[in-house]
């Protein structure tokens, strides 16, 4: 440690690309971070949810954007606007062999097939991560990048903004005061509008592609993912969630959002097992299935039971698209339209309504009028971050806690490729014992050139 501590700033971050740093080592680097006045900041993806990143970690005094990253050259442009200042990349492994010794904490707001290898290197090398959601394309990334920050004992953040809002937060304090009784059974759902026309393709791709654009780095796009032609309006920017290659589809992206209150209020663990329905026309045609995310979907897990629970086992279940949740769920809130995007707690005693962005609502209204919402600041998920980063709070999503549901989540997504399935999880082993088949979609092959 002595030697340790007379080495300059950037032969250390520099050394630790290569080495996976243990928390005393970490421990060392924090004291010496927090005679700093700002977080050096990396962002990593600056267009479409990325620019919306960008922007509130500028908002934050105490943050200085040292570097920016996008495979399209007109985001970075925009960006750069903004943040003059910032060096500019369009490859994210340049910026590492570039910048590593220069920053101290990275956002990843790339599409999922991306979010692994970029949030695992910078972690190996001691670096803060705020990674987007659902954290990671597939289950076995998801597991070892939360055992790689646990590990390294870096700050962590999943992008699940919502979860440091004031309704989410008074969520889970009400699920855990208890004020429902216990817990029989859990609805989530995400059916807003338009998102199936602008998100959902049928497919199939194109038979021929183009040329990319100037602006567009394609093979930087692609990156862990099997080469395929560009082709407009489909990919990028945005579409790619549609794609298993690129995204998780509906469930995977949204999951982590409506989930979240729950996992926390309920403290749930890993499931016992899944299984998914999907729309007929995808079930029924192998070129889709091959290759796109289905347009509906309903996911039910069944979790062990905890003193929260009123029986020995818990019933999740999650419906898009054209899958609603039972009319006499939605008819326990009759003051409005049911919300699109939302959770159901059905307890012994009453029900809790978890409206997406939104305060929740005891059910019935009139039996819970006396319970006030509870007295909490408000609360910015970035800034959060940054705060931690500077050793002055804990972060509210970190992966120790947020790495297990979103396994949970995209477990759901691998049930989706085996529709009709029961798939029993072993999480201890991570491998579903039956059928055995699907272990196959926990991870997949990385392009040559892009492995980790």
């Amino acid at each position: 440690m002595n030697k340790l501590a007379k080495i300059n700033r950037r032969k250390f971050l520099n050394r630790s690309v290569l080495l996976a740093l243990t928390p005393p080592l970490l421990s060392h680097y924090d004291d010496i971070f927090k005679r700093r006045k700002k977080l050096r900041h990396v962002c990593v993806g600056v267009g479409g949810m990325g620019w919306h990143d960008l922007n509130r970690f500028k908002s934050h005094p105490e943050v200085e954007i040292v570097a920016i990253c996008d495979v399209d050259e007109n985001h970075l442009a925009r960006a750069s606007e903004l943040l003059p200042q910032a060096k500019t990349y369009t490859d994210w492994r340049t910026l590492f062999a570039t910048e590593m010794g220069n920053f101290d904490s990275i956002n990843v707001s790339v599409p999922d097939h991306n979010h692994f290898p970029i949030s695992y290197r910078a972690i190996r090398a001691g670096k803060h991560v705020y990674c987007q959601k659902p954290m990671c394309h597939d289950v076995a990334e998801i597991r070892k990048l939360t055992e790689a920050a646990k590990k390294a004992g870096i700050v962590s953040q999943l992008g699940t903004q919502h979860a440091s809002g004031k309704g989410d937060r008074t969520a889970v304090q009400w699920i855990k005061e208890g004020h429902i009784g216990k817990i029989k059974q859990v609805y989530l759902c995400s059916n807003r509008p338009g998102a199936t026309e602008a998100y959902r393709f049928e497919g199939p791709r194109p038979a021929n592609g183009e040329n990319p654009p100037a602006h567009v780095h394609w093979e930087q796009f692609i990156g862990t993912a099997p080469m395929r032609p560009y082709a407009p309006k489909i990919y990028h920017p945005s579409k790619w969630r549609a794609w298993q290659d690129f995204g998780t589809g509906w469930s995977g992206d949204i999951g982590c959002h409506i989930l979240d209150a729950v996992w926390k209020g309920m403290g749930l663990t890993a499931p016992l097992s899944v299984t998914a329905r999907v729309q007929e026309s995808w079930e029924q045609s192998p070129a889709r299935r091959a290759d796109t995310w289905p347009q509906s979907n309903h996911i039910t897990w069944v979790f062990p039971g905890n003193d929260m629970t009123a029986s020995d086992e818990l019933t999740v279940e999650w419906f898009d698209g054209e899958f609603y949740p039972p009319e006499a769920v939605r008819a326990l809130y009759s003051l409005e339209e049911y919300p699109a995007e939302s959770a159901m707690l059905i307890g012994t005693e009453g029900a809790l309504l978890i409206p997406h962005t939104k305060m929740p609502v005891l059910l019935p209204e009139s039996k819970f009028q006396a319970v006030a919402n509870p007295d909490l600041e408000e609360r910015d998920h970035y800034h959060h971050f940054a705060d931690a980063c500077l050793g002055k709070v804990k972060t509210e999503s970190d992966f120790a806690v947020s790495g297990p549901m979103s396994e949970t989540v995209i477990l759901g997504t691998v049930a989706i490729r085996m529709p009709n399935t029961l798939l029993k999880w072993d999480a201890r082993r991570m491998k579903i014992s039956q059928p055995t088949e699907a272990n196959q979609y926990l991870s997949r092959k990385y392009r040559k050139g892009w492995e980790v």
